[in-house]
Formats: C-alpha cells, structure tokens, sequence
C-alpha cells in the first residue's frame, strides 16, 4: 500500500491536481507519524529511511479509516453549519481515501458474521455486546466500521 500511495503521490504532482495532492500526503503523513511512535514504542534507535515501514497493511487501512472519518464527519457538520462549498471539498477527499480502504462488507454478510459471533459467545443479552464486537472486528477486519457493527450487533442482541 505504501509503494501505491507514493506512486499516487507522484501521479497527482504530475496532474497537478492539488486536492489529491494534499489528501495524499496528509495520508502519508499519518503513516509515517504513526510508524515514529511505534518505533518509538519498540526502543529502537537506529535511522530507517521511512518510519512507515514499521505498520503492516491492517495498521495502514485503520489510519486511512480513521481520516476517512473524519472528513466524513467534518462533512456533515459543514453541511449543518451552512457551508456547503466546505462540506464539498471533505466529501471529495474522502472519495480519495475510499480508492485506499477495502470494499465495505454488505450488511447482510456482516449480520452473518454477528450471528455467528453470538452463537460462539452464547450471548443473551447487552451485557455480552463487548465479546461479540470484539470477535466480530477480528473477522472483520477494517471491512466495516464499528458504528454499523455496534448498530446491528445491539439489534441482535437488544
């Protein structure tokens, strides 16, 4: 993913296209912010070309996730806030960053997996909603956010 990245990054400087510009190396920067704390969480001291080589693909997607919310979010309260030109802009990067995740899981496919993580678990109430979320976002792996999973998780379950 990281290889891709820069080669959009290289891509989008040739286009000149300056949103795309800058929603990539926001990412980017993510990515090589996150891979400085963890490497500062491993002690190790030694010089590395990029501190992003120390995530795997599953960190890398739960950081482009974790911008894609919020450009989602700020979206919706730009909308609110009456400034739709703003609003416009967010949901154009975070159709940037949806080219990066995995396809979204159908909501079918997902209520499958969170009756089959009840079943496992033997849940019978809300009581029992943490040990399903957490089987149900192993197998899912950054396929679905957890608000749809925590939604149709408390249908199940409430």
């Amino acid at each position: 993913m990281l290889q891709r990245l820069t080669d959009e990054i290289k891509q989008a400087m040739r286009d000149k296209a300056k949103l795309r510009l800058q929603t990539l190396r926001s990412i980017m920067n993510d990515f090589k912010n996150s891979g400085i704390e963890k490497k500062g969480a491993k002690g190790l001291t030694q010089e590395v070309a990029s501190p992003a080589e120390f995530l795997d693909e599953s960190e890398m997607v739960k950081i482009i996730q974790g911008a894609a919310k919020r450009r989602r979010e700020a979206a919706e309260q730009f909308v609110l806030g009456d400034r739709p030109e703003l609003a416009a802009k967010e949901e154009e990067e975070l159709t940037i960053l949806q080219e990066f995740l995995p396809e979204a899981m159908g909501e079918d496919e997902l209520k499958g997996l969170v009756a089959e993580a009840i079943a496992e678990v033997g849940a019978s109430s809300m009581a029992d909603m943490g040990k399903v979320m957490a089987i149900v976002k192993d197998k899912v792996d950054g396929r679905a956010e957890g608000g749809v999973i925590s939604a149709i998780v408390r249908g199940m379950l409430g």
